[in-house]
């Protein structure tokens, strides 16, 4: 792609009409939604273009999210996904890696790309007089990878040093040996950094052969929040991204994860602490009891008003660290609990963590710490969303997931409804049974 505009120059006021009349001449599917300060627009080969206008600070950001990651990957290429992103920006047919981090230096911004599991997103951030300039390198890092063979085997040789390195530490080893156990054959099972047998064996024709599967327009969601005009940002985005060849991503059909069941596994890893974390399958995204276990998640760990912290840490003196673990994914997530702790008080520590997730079974909570619980989990998505960057994957994310921009709205409706019994319920139906991986450190 050619950057049509000169660099630190808006595109000009004429050429911007001619492309709002090519917009209003049906080049655009007309937008289907606008809630609040936010349009929706779907461009006529599929291509979906989120705004929201932001005009308290002049600044944007944008996030452009694509159908693909660990739900469509297999054991055979586990990883590629997330290497194919890192690929992205370390050059295009018109840049350098080193000219595309410049290009967004001078604009005030940065520019980035990641693989996760239910999606890969390429993020941006620029100084909002610069918003054209920033959208077009994002257009060209998406569109026109060049995927030099030096730098692809040096990302990918990096890439295997760090699930490497993962294998070294008792806290990762510990969460993937448990979601392994929890997901089987899905691919939920691994990091989104793959593993290494897969990682490997991927070589660059392959990856090319995975980026033109998924980087299709119907699998593609671009999202900017900032100090911008949506009319604007839809003619640019159609310029950009309309002439793409319409079409969809692969179906994902990953394999079931097996039924939960209590397991109880021990390694030992080199470390200052031990690590037990216990877990199952739990709600996904769509699923009726997805707030309730949020509220359960918050209320068991949520800072230090959560009990593990309060009770397990500061009454106990049985741990370091405590947290629960419940994300947001689009097929059956998992809740872990984890607590980090002396070596010598491994029996006692893990004894007293089940005591906690039985006794939230057996007890309902009361009042006060449901409502505690909630307004944690809601203040810190409020705290989280105080960036345009954090609004704009929001607004992607939920897009890609298939629940639409405005689920947040809805969720956050549903947490202040839920009851004590909703959590007693939630806890009954997603903490037994529990599989349990306990890494220490070996004995002295």
């Amino acid at each position: 792609m050619r950057l049509t505009a000169p660099r630190g120059r808006m595109v000009s006021a004429g050429l911007l009409t001619l492309m709002l009349v090519a917009v209003s001449a049906g080049a655009v599917v007309a937008a289907d939604s606008a809630v609040g300060n936010v349009t929706r627009t779907r461009l006529g080969n599929g291509f979906t273009v989120l705004v929201r206008e932001n005009p308290y600070a002049p600044v944007l950001a944008i996030s452009l999210q694509v159908k693909m990651g660990n739900r469509w990957e297999t054991r055979a290429n586990a990883g590629i996904s997330n290497l194919l992103q890192l690929m992205l920006v370390r050059g295009t047919t018109n840049l350098t890696g080193p000219e595309i981090v410049a290009a967004a230096d001078r604009m005030g911004g940065s520019i980035d790309a990641t693989g996760d599991v239910d999606s890969s997103e390429i993020s941006a951030t620029a100084l909002a007089k610069n918003w054209v300039q920033i959208l077009e390198l994002v257009a060209d890092v998406a569109l026109h990878p060049s995927v030099p063979q030096g730098t692809f085997d040096a990302v990918r040789d990096f890439l295997l040093r760090q699930i490497r390195n993962r294998g070294d530490k008792p806290y990762f080893v510990a969460l993937d040996t448990l979601t392994a156990k929890i997901y089987g054959p899905n691919p939920y099972a691994w990091d989104s950094l793959g593993l290494k047998e897969s990682l490997g064996s991927i070589d660059r024709d392959t990856l090319l052969a995975h980026y033109r599967r998924f980087y299709v327009p119907g699998g593609m969601v671009l999202a900017v929040s900032g100090r911008v005009k949506s009319p604007e940002v839809l003619a640019q985005a159609e310029r950009l991204f309309g002439a793409m060849p319409a079409g969809s991503p692969p179906v994902a059909a990953p394999p079931k994860p097996p039924a939960p069941a209590a397991s109880r596994e021990g390694l030992i890893v080199p470390g200052a602490q031990a690590q037990i974390v216990m877990g199952r399958l739990a709600p996904s995204l769509t699923d009726p009891d997805y707030p309730a276990v949020k509220v359960l998640s918050s209320i068991l760990g949520g800072g230090m008003a959560g009990r593990f912290f309060s009770d397990l840490r500061d009454k106990q003196a049985l741990a370091y660290t405590t947290a629960t673990q419940f994300p947001s994914r689009v097929d059956p997530s998992y809740f872990l609990a984890l607590l980090g702790t002396a070596p010598a008080n491994v029996a006692k520590a893990e004894a007293a963590l089940r005591d906690q997730l039985e006794r939230i079974q057996r007890e309902p909570v009361s009042d006060a710490e449901l409502s505690v619980g909630k307004e944690y989990l809601l203040g810190n998505l409020e705290m989280d969303r105080r960036t345009n960057a954090r609004q704009a994957w929001y607004l992607a994310f939920y897009e890609i997931a298939g629940v639409g921009y405005e689920f947040l709205d809805r969720f956050m409706a549903r947490v202040r409804q839920i009851t004590t019994a909703d959590v007693q319920q939630a806890a009954q139906r997603y903490l037994s049974p529990l599989a349990a991986v306990v890494v220490e450190p070996p004995a002295k």
